[in-house]
Formats: C-alpha cells, sequence, structure tokens
C-alpha cells in the first residue's frame, strides 16, 4: 500500500514547537506529526482495564484493595511453595 501525502499549514509557534520536539528527540517532523494524529484518531478506549489512570486514583484504588490476614497470607504463602515443589523442573528452551 502506497503512502498519502498530506501538506500541513501550521501556526509558526506551533511549526516551531513541533521541530523542537522532533529535533530534541532525534525524530524526523513527518514522524512526530504522524504519531500525533494516529494518536488523535485512535478509538477511546472502552475497557476500563485498558485506561490510563493517574497516580492519585491509583493510590484510591490501592487503599481500597481488600488486605489478608496473617493468617491467609501465610496459607497463601504455604500453597505457592507448595505448588512450586509440585512443578517439574524448567528445562532450558535450546536443550
Amino acid at each position: 500500500m502506497k503512502d498519502a501525502h498530506l501538506t500541513l499549514r501550521l501556526p509558526r509557534d506551533l511549526a516551531r514547537a513541533l521541530a523542537r520536539w522532533a529535533r530534541e528527540r532525534r525524530l524526523p517532523k513527518s514522524q512526530v506529526a504522524r504519531e500525533a494524529v494516529a494518536r488523535y484518531l485512535a478509538p477511546p478506549a472502552s475497557d476500563e482495564r485498558t485506561r490510563r489512570v493517574t497516580a492519585r486514583e491509583f493510590a484510591a484504588r490501592w487503599r481500597s484493595l481488600p488486605r489478608l490476614t496473617a493468617e491467609e497470607a501465610s496459607g497463601l504463602a504455604d500453597d505457592i511453595a507448595a505448588s512450586r515443589g509440585a512443578l517439574p523442573p524448567v528445562r532450558a528452551s535450546w536443550e
């Protein structure tokens, strides 16, 4: 598939900002513009699990998570250790 060409007029300040951004990252201006357009046109994430959250939202969620009691945590650790012991040893993939 051939790429489509686009001529774009930008206000001077925006053009300078684009040039500076691209130069600082050692990227072609066309690549920066292409990625910006792709992000702008990307469909919004409808799935809550893929939505980016802020640190403040993450901290609030962390505080609301249920906590294991000491007895539950010990039982979980024992279960994990028993499961590891029941697994066959891992072989190197090149053998």
